[in-house]
């Protein structure tokens, strides 16, 4: 089984688009996402600088419209039997799916932004990565000082969220045999901070049109296949306040019988996961247009 994986927020890097741009009606494409997420991408993708490209509502749209183009590009509808995105991901692994058309995907993905940017305004929080240690442990401190596991990433790593004064504390005294990394992002995802995002983006969803996958798509909610494109989307727009279960997910694609993924632009951070927690499964991070030949000799081994 073949499964291509969407990375999240974080994954872009300044200019990472432009090698892009000369691939055949990728600067059309990005022209119409643009216009449906609000955000001009070309400019983001090609001319911004880190700081602007890590604002959330440009970040978002940025990475969903950065994978939707390199999927086009790699043309191996065929090949792949499963689908799944990490937090922001999941909007352009349902357009892969067959759920979400590209323009309701960027729409949605545009107010997700937004949403999740004003949220993170209401307090000084942000995000941190706790490598290694025992699991439980991680856990057991988070909780005492009042942080969220917002992402159980699989391969040793976890994302803690929550206040700054709190994460600065994790810091000063991590729990045993751990690293604590500050992560560049604006605020406290997928933790209770981001419940005024949900309401927002609830009400922008009801009006989607959702069909059924036309391949597994996984969750990030729980690992499990979602066979529903509306019920997919409910967990879509709860994802925001909600931890990431990576490492649900991928415990998912080996019981599939995972036998190859694809990370579809800006890749890199997935396949590194998987390299830890998948061990012996071949992968391809599409990074630029010159990666997609050993993508599709992945994808399709005897041709």
């Amino acid at each position: 089984m073949i499964i291509a994986v969407f990375p999240g927020q974080g994954s872009q890097s300044p200019g990472f688009l432009t090698p892009w741009l000369d691939v055949d009606g990728a600067r059309d494409r990005l022209a119409a996402y643009s216009d449906w997420s609000g955000v001009d991408l070309i400019a983001a993708g090609t001319e911004w600088d880190a700081e602007r490209i890590r604002d959330t509502q440009v970040a978002q749209p940025l990475i969903v419209a950065a994978s939707l183009l390199s999927w086009n590009a790699l043309d191996a509808r065929d090949a792949v039997e499963g689908v799944a995105g990490h937090s922001v991901g999941e909007f352009a692994a349902a357009v892969a799916a067959g759920i979400l058309s590209e323009e309701d995907a960027l729409r949605l993905v545009g107010i997700r932004g937004r949403a999740m940017a004003e949220a993170a305004t209401a307090q000084a929080t942000g995000m941190s990565a706790v490598i290694d240690g025992d699991q439980d442990a991680v856990v057991a401190r988070l909780g005492e000082l009042d942080l969220t596991p917002a992402n159980y990433n699989g391969g040793g790593q976890m994302v803690a969220a929550g206040r700054v004064d709190a994460l600065a504390a994790l810091a000063e005294t991590p729990p045993p045999a751990t690293r604590v990394i500050p992560l560049a992002v604006a605020g406290a995802f997928h933790t209770r901070f981001m419940e005024p995002a949900v309401e927002r983006l609830r009400e922008a969803a009801e009006s989607v049109q959702a069909s059924d996958p036309r391949t597994t798509i996984w969750t990030n909610r729980d690992g499990s296949a979602v066979p529903s494109g509306r019920d997919f989307v409910r967990a879509l727009v709860e994802q925001v306040a909600s931890p990431v279960r990576w490492d649900l997910c991928m415990g998912a694609f080996s019981d599939a019988g995972v036998g190859g993924l694809i990370e579809l632009s800006p890749a890199g951070t997935l396949t590194g996961l998987a390299k830890r927690a998948l061990r012996g499964v071949p992968s391809v991070a599409v990074k630029t247009p010159d990666d997609l030949a050993s993508a599709r000799r992945l994808a399709h081994p005897d041709a």
